[in-house]
């Protein structure tokens, strides 16, 4: 459980006065000056409903069946959820653009593991190192499955994997950890065998890896499993074609240019499935909240919605658009929320660790990271009620281009593949032991698989804060709202007022 779960009222609620989560006298909304920060967040967040964010899920869902199943980048249903967004955001009023970047895409010209003559297909990682042609040749040796196969060098232990070929299962780490602990080993390639059905295709090592490794189903999985010791060859080439993919930039006509809030969520799914879940959920939350909120709300700070391409393939439409940027244009935006997964079927509650304090992982975010953190905390705590765990800043989603320009951030996440525990089960609800999406880049994540109670909640969550940030950043970044500058240079008057007024008397005297 986080520290975080435990923070004393008193300090949230004095930590949540610069995002409006406590009450302020009424003020007149319909000057730009004196902006009422708490009836915004109410508002919106009242508006931005359970059916209004599911509607969404639908239009996803049609257009993936229309599209050969899938939304996933370089598709035709990508680029129909590319207009469907824009289209609607357009509708709202927004400035909205489709910027376009390129991206290279894998093509495959080997993808077997061979053993006698059985061959299975075996489809490369990204970021595999390639075999040379024929491949390489040695034992299959499996390590044992356990709840975190192959994330320990642990388990590499009581076997000679020298020259071998290493068969790990899926799940609890991520696959460049697997093939890592591997390769130190002495293993000369990996298989990875999926955890459910489906292809282990569109997966990546997410850097380049150190020896090829490859990806098999489930059910291939478990034949080769009981092929251990044998001779197998693993033949993994391809080539690499650029692409041309779209994100999708929204930007209020209202609020300050050079201290942007912004939002985003990555649009694409894999191939596998429609990606409802995975990112439906988080781009439906997004788009019902810009919708909402309008593009010409009575805001301080100009709110930048984006949704991103590609990033099932390496982040790549989130962090091109940041590298596009001038330190100029990064400088304008004060923040980025992210939205990757927030209805998992076996919902958790996290929130992005930003100041670190569960220290895990990567560490923190730039600061105001915390700030952040602490404004979803209080919320989704004193507001719904429910108690948060952190997450790891892991860089697995589109954050990540964020925070390496230094820019703070923050976000939701329900959790992947990931196994709930009895504690989490006991504090949330759901099945411990089952991951938190057991469909996770899988043909199972479709409309039937989502939590819309948590997706709810987190879709609250989404345009409280949002519109919290859309009044003042102060918190975050010293911006303070409108109606504080005011009042600061009318007590500043009001100051050098009575001082004149005190020095001509004393003139006098």
């Amino acid at each position: 459980m986080s520290g975080r779960t435990g923070i004393r009222r008193a300090a949230i609620l004095a930590a949540s006065a610069s995002l409006a989560l406590v009450a302020v006298p009424a003020v007149n909304v319909a000057s730009a000056s004196t902006l009422d920060g708490p009836k915004l967040a109410r508002n919106l967040t009242k508006n931005v409903t359970a059916d209004g964010v599911n509607r969404h899920l639908i239009a996803f869902q049609r257009i993936a069946d229309r599209n050969d199943g899938n939304r996933a980048a370089g598709t035709s249903g990508y680029d129909a959820s590319v207009e469907y967004v824009a289209g609607k955001l357009r509708g709202a009023g927004f400035d909205v653009t489709t910027p376009e970047f390129t991206y290279p895409v894998q093509i495959t010209d080997a993808a077997i593991a061979k053993v006698g003559t059985t061959t299975y297909e075996n489809i490369p990682l990204e970021f595999s190192p390639q075999t040379p042609v024929g491949g390489v040749t040695g034992p299959l040796r499996v390590v044992p499955e356990d709840t975190t196969p192959g994330c320990e060098a642990s388990d590499f232990a009581g076997q000679d994997f020298t020259g071998g070929i290493a068969l790990i299962r899926r799940g609890s780490c991520t696959f460049d950890v697997k093939h890592r602990n591997a390769a130190a080993a002495g293993a000369i390639a990996v298989i990875i065998s999926n955890n459910r059905e489906g292809t282990l295709a569109g997966v990546t090592l997410g850097a380049p890896g150190v020896v090829p490794t490859g990806g098999v189903t489930q059910a291939d999985g478990d034949a080769l499993a009981q092929l251990g010791g044998q001779s197998v060859t693993v033949d993994l080439r391809y080539h690499e074609e650029d692409r041309v993919s779209r994100n999708v930039i929204a930007q209020t006509k209202t609020g300050r240019k050079d201290n942007v809030v912004m939002a985003g969520a990555h649009l694409d799914s894999v191939e596998n499935g429609a990606g409802i879940n995975d990112n439906g959920t988080g781009s439906a939350g997004l788009l019902e909240t810009a919708l909402k909120l309008g593009g010409s709300p009575k805001v301080n700070n100009a709110v930048r919605f984006g949704w991103w391409g590609a990033e099932e393939l390496g982040l790549v439409g989130s962090t091109k658009y940041v590298q596009s940027l001038t330190f100029e244009q990064q400088l304008d935006i004060a923040l980025y929320l992210n939205f990757d997964m927030i209805g998992s079927p076996n919902a958790a509650y996290f929130v992005y660790d930003g100041d670190d304090s569960d220290a895990v992982g990567a560490g923190a975010g730039p600061y105001g990271s915390g700030q952040i953190e602490q404004a979803f905390v209080e919320y989704l705590t004193v507001e719904k009620g429910v108690q948060t765990e952190g997450t790891d800043f892991t860089g697995r989603s589109d954050y990540g281009e964020f925070i390496l320009q230094g820019i703070p951030a923050g976000g939701l996440f329900t959790g992947a593949e990931g196994i709930k525990t009895e504690a989490q089960a006991a504090k949330w609800g759901g099945t411990a032991g089952v991951a938190y999406d057991p469909n996770y880049h899988g043909s199972g994540d479709n409309l039937g698989n989502v939590d819309r109670v948590a997706l709810d909640r987190n879709a609250d969550a989404l345009a409280w804060v949002t519109a919290s940030y859309a009044i003042s950043t102060e918190s975050v970044n010293g911006v303070p709202a409108r109606t504080e500058r005011a009042s600061a240079r009318a007590a500043s008057m009001r100051s050098m007022h009575v001082e004149a007024h005190h020095h001509s008397h004393a003139d006098v005297a």
